[in-house]
């Protein structure tokens, strides 16, 4: 509970714009968003995909394309990342947060992979569905 109550303080003082425009769904979403990222940075890519609507309706574009579904989202991730050094550490940074009804909001930001082999980085957007009380990603396009 501490470590919930400082990651709020911290995405609070982080990105004070965003607070205003999109309020707590906005606060719920970043949370979800930094729980993603410290699962990927743990190696827990299962963890990382909590994020995601677990539904065959899932839609992710990447550079190799369409993607439906949850499980082939996250085997595709299990094929590009199959271990802790190709995973690397991850990073988001948001740069808006766009609540569009009480139920669903548009996320725009970077992502950031630093690796031994390299580095990685891009841009996402992504469309958000309150679902059964939890916000989900249920489209992602990263580039």
């Amino acid at each position: 509970m501490k470590h919930l109550v400082l990651l709020n303080l911290f995405l609070l003082i982080s990105f004070p714009g965003l607070t205003q425009k999109s309020g707590k769904a906005g606060q719920a979403i970043r949370a979800v968003m930094a729980a993603q990222e410290a699962a990927w940075n743990r190696g827990d890519l299962e963890a990382f995909m909590e994020g995601y609507w677990r539904s065959d309706s899932l839609t992710f574009i990447g550079s190799k394309g369409l993607t439906l579904g949850w499980r082939q989202t996250l085997e595709n991730y299990q094929k590009g990342y199959p271990d802790r050094d190709a995973m690397g550490k991850l990073r988001f940074t948001l740069v808006s947060v766009e609540l569009l009804s009480p139920k669903s909001a548009f996320v725009i930001g970077k992502w950031h992979l630093a690796r031994n082999a390299g580095d990685l980085s891009g841009h996402f957007t992504l469309l958000w569905k309150k679902i059964k009380g939890h916000w989900v990603i249920v489209a992602d396009h990263s580039s």
